[in-house]
């Protein structure tokens, strides 16, 4: 965890998703790895979870400030 130059806690991370799907009536195995943020109290409580735990976020998609990569921004999690 680091603080923003106005002392609000931050949290980054990689968030990791496998599932399956279905697609034109076939099977498809889904994986992908994405950067993530989290802010003040959601970074505070997402920094103590266990690592590898499976949770639901809400949040929404971003471009990095310095990129053109997407982010998603953390604003909500819950246990799976």
């Amino acid at each position: 965890m680091r603080f923003t130059p106005a002392g609000i806690p931050s949290l980054s991370l990689i968030l990791v998703h496998e599932s399956e799907v279905q697609e034109a009536g076939q099977a498809r195995q889904v994986k992908a790895e994405f950067k993530a943020v989290a802010f003040a109290a959601v970074a505070e409580r997402l920094a103590v979870q266990t690592l590898g735990s499976n949770w639901n976020f809400v949040g929404f998609l971003a471009q990095a400030r310095l990129g053109k990569q997407l982010v998603f921004h953390i604003q909500q999690f819950s246990s799976d």
